[in-house]
């Protein structure tokens, strides 16, 4: 295990993360940019594979798209829709990785699907914690929802969501 600033590497291996005990925020804005949004998705399931060299790390997680949740039903379920997220075809979310770049901090380089649209996605590591078997992180990611073809309601909708997930994983195996 090696450590730099907030970011300790942990042991290689695989780790499980754990729905309940994650969560994947994220904020944009709506009605011309002038009001905010929070909102939270569900985490489906998630494995980490730490790898030796660390570089070569992967990650595969699974989001339930279904899961969106800003506190205002009618927005959900305009979310859930057709218009945007069309979860009725398209339940899942997922982002995998296959490295990790270390360019003035660490990044997952990987990608993101949504609705079986998959495009680049770099998840910027803020903060790696280890204790035992247990890994904690904190990670955080600016989504343009254009790029995956969600471009409903221009201007009344924010184009660009950032997200803060915070994540706990258990490992499974040691490599």
């Amino acid at each position: 295990m090696t450590s730099t600033e907030t970011v300790t590497v942990p042991t290689a291996g695989t780790y499980r993360i754990e729905p309940g005990e994650s969560t994947i925020s994220f904020a944009t804005r709506h009605l011309f940019g002038l009001a905010p949004v929070r909102g939270t998705f569900a985490l489906r399931d998630g494995v980490v594979h730490v790898a030796s060299p660390a570089d070569l790390s992967t990650v595969r997680a699974t989001i339930d798209a279904g899961s969106v949740d800003t506190g205002v039903a009618a927005r959900d379920n305009t979310v859930r829709s057709r218009q945007y997220l069309d979860v009725a075809r398209h339940p899942d979310i997922t982002f995998t990785a296959n490295g990790v770049a270390r360019d003035g901090g660490w990044a997952l380089r990987g990608e993101l699907t949504v609705r079986d649209r998959a495009e680049p996605l770099d998840v910027r590591i803020d903060e790696v914690r280890v204790l035992d078997d247990r890994l904690r992180v904190r990670a955080s990611a600016e989504v343009d929802r254009y790029v995956w073809g969600v471009t409903a309601m221009k201007g009344m909708t924010g184009r660009r969501l950032r997200f803060a997930l915070s994540l706990s994983a258990t490992q499974v195996s040691i490599a």
